[in-house]
């Protein structure tokens, strides 16, 4: 008879194919056809959402379910029952979703978005035929059957829609507008125009005509597919398609329907996060925080104000205000001069890692910055990064740089020199390019399970577990480098480089008063946008006032603001994962250095915790501290 071992790596490995099998974009961002072969052509499918499908699904899962909870967790190793933890929470989370929420029935950008992003990574990750070509006959033949089959995809989300709509379980209007209209309209577009195009410049292959010729084919049908999706959002939600606001919806349909609710916040904070508070006690502890990053904000302006002699106003905010203007002019003239700053940031980064002991840094490493090529540069604003695909041995994450277009003013406003250090921080070095470059270079002891991203890869059906591993990681990183070390007692940080990582700072804790309030019922939106606008840019006045919003600035921030809390009033509980997974860590960190005494050592610790995976801390905090206290493993 198998061990418990054993029969725990066999189920593991069914139900992480079973997982990618359902989620075919999942599979993609993964690499998932590299994982098994019965996953070979899971690149070229898109999810089936229908209400027979996911009945069979939830059969399944509760089978796998039963599989796990079988299996005697004293009888397996540490890593096991940790992951064995995972999957029963990953399980738990799909069939609340769909049996208690009933999210399938609203999930209009899931639906909107989940085509375009399944294509976009295939292209992303495409073999290189040419100096400028890519992807092979085989990459392409599967882009092609992924378009074809957009068609029946979303004729399966209509009718979960209508469903909803029967069940008065309806997305909130902004979702309506921004996802039902708007990016229905855009990813017609993408199908219609710009993926032809990208393919005709792409593909270098004798079957080229070939390829082209079925791959305009299929998407002119997706085109035709979104525009039929957006006629029905818009026949069966609006009275007046063409407006801008709540004003052109139905009658029916104008409510806030966003608000997760008390109960359902605190499920996903305990299933999903690990977390052990409340959404209440996350409201009210968070407010002391961001108005301490407040003041300390304004005592590092006062310093830089005073170091290079600016007179400087009384008040904290204008001061403030004043400092960040004046650190603007000193940015890149050129978006060539703007790529070339985050490179030599990101040397300066390395070698700081190096002098101070807090990674051990291979001598072949080095911070790759990359101009964000044209298909993606709609999607990225300002920076982001896309890890390579774990489960293939191929690919390479990149840190991408969206270019301005020379534009003087977006230099200045988001990369000037100050700028730089904490985005290249946080997007590249010591954050998700160094995190993703030693998870991959251990993808062999990391459990398939602790990869996997139920739901959804990034939209209102995820489950956010990656985002306090993978985020809270980044912020950690952006804070350690303030941190003093006996080889650099200011850290790395200028006092310019310090309130810029202050800001970054601040939005996040500001989040989570945001996120926890907007979704309990606390704060009203109207409400959100104008303690965001306050906050984060030392604004005062509301949003909602048309005299305050005479002013240029205030009338800008407002609109950032307004972007921003609607993105979390979609995305319930993301928003907290970036201060959620920091404070994690930095409670890991504090424990270990306590157990450990002199014995601690900040790079095995950053190594052990960046092997976990990117699952919270909650799930591995105890395993970790006590894997510390035993001898280094060779590495």
């Amino acid at each position: 008879m198998a061990s418990a071992e054993g029969r725990f790596s066999t189920l593991e490995h069914e139900y992480a194919i079973y997982m990618m099998s359902r989620f075919p974009v999942v599979a993609t961002y993964l690499g998932g056809s590299a994982f098994d072969p019965s996953l070979a052509h899971i690149d070229g499918k898109l999810r089936d959402y229908s209400a027979e499908a996911l009945k069979t699904e939830d059969a399944r899962l509760s089978d796998f379910r039963d599989g796990f909870t079988a299996l005697d967790a004293g009888k397996l190793s540490a890593r096991r029952r940790i992951d064995r933890s995972v999957a029963l929470a990953e399980i738990e989370f799909l069939l609340h979703q769909h049996q208690v929420r009933r999210h399938q029935e609203r999930s209009l950008d899931s639906f909107v978005d989940e085509p375009f992003r399944g294509v976009d990574w295939q292209i992303q990750g495409m073999t290189p035929t040419g100096a400028a070509t890519y992807g092979t006959d085989a990459e392409w033949q599967e882009v092609i059957a992924r378009t074809r089959a957009v068609p029946a995809y979303l004729a399966t989300a209509e009718q979960q829609i209508a469903a909803g709509v029967t069940a008065g379980n309806t997305p909130d209007w902004r979702v309506l507008l921004e996802y039902g209209l708007q990016s229905t309209s855009a990813d017609a577009e993408y199908f219609s125009r710009t993926l032809p195009q990208l393919a005709a410049t792409d593909i270098a292959s004798q079957q080229r005509e070939t390829l082209l010729e079925g791959l305009q084919a299929a998407a002119k049908d997706a085109a035709a597919a979104y525009q039929h999706l957006r006629a029905f959002v818009a026949s069966t939600f609006f009275d007046a398609p063409a407006g801008k606001d709540v004003s052109a919806l139905k009658p029916q349909f104008r409510a806030d329907r966003f608000v997760f609710g008390e109960t359902e916040y605190n499920w996903a904070l305990h299933n999903n996060l690990r977390l052990t508070t409340t959404a209440g006690d996350l409201f009210t502890q968070s407010w002391p925080v961001v108005e301490s990053t407040r003041a300390t904000m304004v005592a590092t302006a006062r310093d830089i104000a005073k170091s290079h002699r600016w007179k400087a106003p009384a008040a904290g905010p204008a001061l403030v205000r004043m400092v960040f203007a004046k650190l603007s002019l000193d940015a890149p003239t050129s978006d060539a001069q703007m790529i070339e700053g985050y490179r030599k940031t990101g040397e300066d980064l390395v070698a700081y890692a190096r002098k101070t002991g807090l990674f051990d840094v291979p001598a072949d490493y080095r911070l790759d910055v990359t101009v964000t090529p044209p298909p993606l540069q709609n999607s990225i604003e300002g920076a982001a990064y896309y890890p390579a695909p774990p489960f293939k041995k191929t690919g390479v994450g990149r840190f991408y740089v969206t270019p301005t277009g020379n534009n003087l003013a977006e230099l200045r406003q988001q990369h000037n020199r100050a700028a730089m250090a904490d985005l290249a921080a946080h997007e590249g070095f010591p954050g998700h390019d160094w995190h993703y470059k030693v998870m991959t270079r251990f993808r062999d002891g990391i459990s398939p399970v602790r990869w996997l991203t139920p739901g959804a890869v990034e939209d209102s059906s995820s489950m956010w577990q990656d985002s306090m591993a993978a985020e809270g990681w980044a912020l950690y990183s952006e804070a350690l480098l303030s941190e003093p070390q006996s080889s650099a007692p200011n850290g790395f940080y200028s006092p310019e480089q310090h309130l810029y990582q202050l800001r970054g700072q601040l939005y996040r804790d500001l989040r989570v008063r945001i996120d926890t309030g907007i979704h309990t019922g606390r704060v009203q939106f109207d409400e959100a946008v104008t303690s965001f606008s306050e906050v984060v840019d030392f604004l005062p006045g509301s949003c909602q006032d048309a005299k305050a919003l005479k002013v240029e600035a205030k009338r800008a921030s407002c609109d950032a603001a307004r972007r921003a809390v609607t993105r979390y009033s979609r995305w319930p509980t993301q928003a907290i994962t970036y201060e959620m997974g920091k404070g994690q860590i930095l409670a890991l960190r504090q424990r270990a250095q306590q157990e450990s005494g002199e014995r601690y050592s900040p790079q095995r610790f950053h190594l052990e915790f960046m092997k976990q995976g990117t699952i919270p801390a909650g799930y591995f905090g105890d395993e970790l501290l006590q894997a510390l206290k035993g001898p280094v493993a060779a590495q």
